[in-house]
């Protein structure tokens, strides 16, 4: 996976080494993800189009804010992932998918934090349930 840093390498290395929080978008490939201090970016759309990329393509990438500690992952699920078109078939895709690629990335960065849903995005969960 080639992590691409923003605004630049020696910001989010700073970050890195000051703890403080991250945010990034880990694409559904696991070819790339884009770095940020939060600070810098604030929002993941934002994040892309500061790298010059669409920021209508944001539901083409995993998206967490992090620290050394925990990951909270933005879990919205696209209704055409993967062209899965069963709900249930395609969240639980996705979770299993983004959870492997989140751990991956964090393991990159050397990051052993917990990976978290908030609640907010729990809804998606009640589907797997019924």
């Amino acid at each position: 996976m080639n992590i691409i840093k923003y605004p630049n390498i020696e910001c989010v290395d700073n970050a890195v080494k000051d703890n403080e929080p991250l945010m990034a978008v880990i694409s559904f490939d696991n070819i790339v993800a884009y770095l940020s201090p939060i600070d810098e970016a604030v929002e993941h759309h934002v994040l892309l189009s500061n790298l010059g990329l669409s920021s209508l393509d944001i539901d083409k990438y995993f998206r967490i804010i992090f620290d050394k500690d925990s990951a909270d992952w933005t879990f919205i699920c696209p209704p055409n992932y993967k062209n899965i078109h069963d709900k249930r078939r395609r969240i639980a895709e996705f979770y299993k998918d983004g959870f492997a690629s989140i751990r991956s990335f964090l393991t990159s960065m050397n990051y052993n934090a917990a990976i978290n849903i908030p609640k907010r995005y729990a809804r998606h969960f009640t589907e797997l349930k019924d």
